[in-house]
């Protein structure tokens, strides 16, 4: 099915799948907690850390099918978002659960295979499937960074064992590391020497985190969240305009009553909007394939499929009889280089010299060789 731009763009209940990496330490878990009525998934058991003022409804399963379990949608009426702190431990938990599915996703130290890692990354995307897809909740999930030497330079990774860490990127739509920066706690959106980072729907660039006082509210990714909202509506209004003269073009058509040719030259010389002109020759198609037309590459045109049959059968009688005509005119010509080449032998006979034998008789009496002597005419 073919979508407008515009309806790529959606109005309501916008929800927004985003990663926090930093160190540890730093306020990862409480501004994830700012996100709009949160559940805390801790993973990692750290809930107590956390000011107890910004501290949110929480589990902290002990095995990964336990967590799933938990994650159905009668459970989660009251919550928008789900925070999964930390991403790290969250593989670890699935780790006893991946092995026990195919006993080749494990090593026997109980570390993920080659294979296991592999099937982890497949099912963090399910997981991540599920909560964003099914649940229709916000996603936010927590990485602890870690540093890496790249030559002189020195760069933040997220902290998660093997090439998974290629699958936890993909699905999100916003990913920023946490650093200080002097004495403000900052966030960055976009991709730099130091570390990766995602931003869309106008979110770029670094954001100073607050820092919270007593009165103060958790709110900091709400009001992010609200921001991406506004943002798309805006994107939204770009549309509007295109997409009411898209609809006035389509419905200018009237593929019921008018000739197919005029149609097509009315595609053709029309200033299209949007998708129209893709749209409008694949229904071209459809009026040609029910209505019995062919296009006919020469002369540029639909026919009738009866008329074109009727074309290809005089073309073929023509060409058909223009071969049998070359035919007949090579064998007359293959009878008359025979007769010419006969008459040729014919004369090369008559002017060839007569010849005389005349016999010779030896001195002893006996007859001497035959000597051939041309006669004189």
């Amino acid at each position: 099915m073919i979508k407008k731009a515009s309806e790529l763009v959606q109005k309501e209940n916008i929800k927004i799948r985003m990663l926090i990496a930093g160190f540890p330490g730093i306020g990862k878990t409480t501004v994830g907690l700012s996100a709009p009525k949160p559940l805390h998934i801790d993973t990692d058991y750290g809930a107590t850390r956390v000011n107890p003022r910004h501290r949110a409804d929480t589990i902290q399963p002990n095995s990964y099918q336990e967590l799933l379990d938990d994650l159905k949608p009668e459970n989660l009426k009251e919550y928008e978002t789900l925070v999964f702190d930390t991403g790290g431990a969250l593989f670890d938990l699935m780790k006893p659960y991946l092995i026990k599915q195919d006993a080749k996703n494990g090593k026997k130290n109980g570390d993920l295979s080659l294979q296991g890692y592999g099937a982890a990354g497949r099912e963090f995307k399910r997981l991540m499937d599920i909560a964003y897809y099914q649940l229709r909740k916000h996603v936010v999930i927590i990485f602890h960074a870690k540093e890496e030497k790249d030559g002189e330079n020195t760069r933040l990774r997220i902290l998660v064992e093997g090439k998974t860490k290629n699958d936890v990127w993909q699905p999100m739509d916003l990913g920023g590391f946490m650093e200080m920066q002097g004495n403000e706690r900052t966030i960055g959106f976009t991709n730099c020497e130091r570390y990766f980072a995602k931003g869309t729907h106008g979110i770029q660039g670094i954001w100073r985190i607050k820092e919270l006082q007593q009165e103060d509210k958790n709110d900091f990714l709400t009001r992010l969240f609200q921001e991406v909202q506004k943002n798309i509506e805006k994107e939204t209004e770009i549309f509007e305009k295109e997409r009411e003269a898209y609809e006035a073009l389509m419905s200018s058509f009237d593929f019921e009553h008018t000739e197919i040719n005029t149609l097509m030259e009315q595609i053709i010389n029309t200033e299209h909007i949007l998708t129209s002109k893709s749209e409008l020759r694949a229904k071209i198609r459809q009026k040609a394939k029910k209505e019995g037309y062919v296009f006919d590459a020469e002369t540029k045109k639909y026919i009738l499929i009866a008329e074109k049959n009727k074309q290809e059968t005089k073309e073929n009688e023509t060409e058909n009889n223009m071969a049998e005509a070359q035919t007949e005119q090579q064998s007359e010509q293959n009878s008359e280089n025979k007769e010419t080449e006969i008459i040729k032998e014919e004369n090369e006979q008559k002017t060839e010299p007569n010849k005389e034998v005349k016999k010779d008789v030896s001195d002893n009496g006996e007859p001497a060789e035959q000597l051939e002597i041309p006669t004189r005419e």
